[in-house]
């Protein structure tokens, strides 16, 4: 009896724990299912089977891009002057750190200079300067050049003398890495709508071209001239040149016209002359006499301007043989 009752109490609680082991399993989280085997005939395509994918894709937007620049004129301008502004803002970029050593200073405008005078190689322009010995040496002066447009900037680099600085309009100050570039090599800004403030930046800039030894470049137009020809002069680099008792250096950036038109959307590769014309003395001028030294030297750059254009004309007729 004893025997048999312990072999049933065993067998009962052989029965307990067996349910509690399926209650459990019942109960218990499910474990991450198995994914399903991909079906046969269908791989995952791996990473070189997804590249050979794009590839094709790739090719033909750039065979379209290529069609559309190559049929749209327009479409070539407008990509060439954003690689253009972009190009000068990365070299802007990468001026600032080498700049900066030295704070803001003229001399600053040999790296400035350096950065920039390649960019001419890139769009296939090829720049000639004639008249470099008019430059008077070892003195502060004036130079004044006609303005077309922001391609001017590489006929500037091309001839800018040392320790010379450009006076430009206060809002490019504020174009990020190219104002800070512009702020480090000493260029001069000017608000052109407050005349007094104007007229009190161009006392300063006599001031320090006397004693600090430095050349100052004016576009006396003011603005960006596209019309193939000069506007009329603004009086404030001629009064500046008196007061200082310096010469007046005009310089002659020849047309673009026949490679550049901002209007028909053309930018080619072309060739780009720039004249340095003799030096107007100002000593012993005065206010007085400032009009009349305006006419004179945009009379003398018209000159030279209208002359450059005519040997550069695709429709010239070749130079006389020596």
């Amino acid at each position: 009896m004893g025997t048999g009752g312990g072999r049933g109490s065993e067998g009962g609680r052989g029965g307990d724990g067996a349910a509690l082991i399926g209650w459990r399993r019942c109960h218990s989280a499910p474990g991450p299912l198995p994914l399903p085997p991909p079906p046969p005939g269908r791989a995952r395509p791996g990473p070189a089977a997804a590249t050979a994918m794009w590839l094709p894709l790739a090719a033909l937007a750039l065979v379209l891009a290529r069609a559309v620049l190559w049929r749209s004129r327009s479409a070539r301008f407008f990509l060439k002057m954003f690689l253009f502004h972009g190009w000068v803002l990365l070299l802007a970029l990468l001026a600032l750190p080498l700049c900066a050593l030295r704070g803001r200073d003229v001399e600053n405008m040999r790296i400035l200079r350096g950065l920039l005078q390649h960019v001419k190689h890139l769009y296939g322009i090829r720049m000639a300067v004639r008249g470099a010995q008019h430059f008077p040496p070892r003195q502060p002066y004036v130079v004044v050049s006609n303005h077309q447009s922001s391609l001017d900037l590489l006929g500037m680099m091309e001839v800018l003398p040392d320790r010379c600085v450009p006076i430009a309009k206060r809002e490019l100050l504020y174009m990020g890495a190219v104002g800070a570039a512009c702020w480090l090599g000493g260029i001069i800004f000017i608000d052109r709508k407050r005349t007094h403030d104007a007229i009190s930046v161009m006392a300063e800039a006599a001031h320090t071209m006397l004693s600090q030894d430095v050349r100052v470049w004016v576009f006396p137009e003011g603005t960006r001239n596209h019309g193939g020809s000069m506007l009329p002069f603004k009086r404030g680099a001629f009064h500046l040149a008196v007061q200082a008792q310096v010469p007046v250096v005009p310089i002659v950036i020849s047309s673009y016209q026949h490679f550049y038109s901002k209007q028909e959307r053309r930018f080619t590769a072309g060739q780009c002359v720039i004249q340095v014309l003799p030096p107007l003395p100002t000593q012993g001028l005065g206010p007085a006499d400032v009009p009349a030294l305006t006419e004179r030297v945009r009379g003398a750059m018209l000159q030279a301007f209208d002359a450059l254009s005519a040997e550069l004309s695709p429709t010239a007729p070749p130079p006389a043989p020596q």
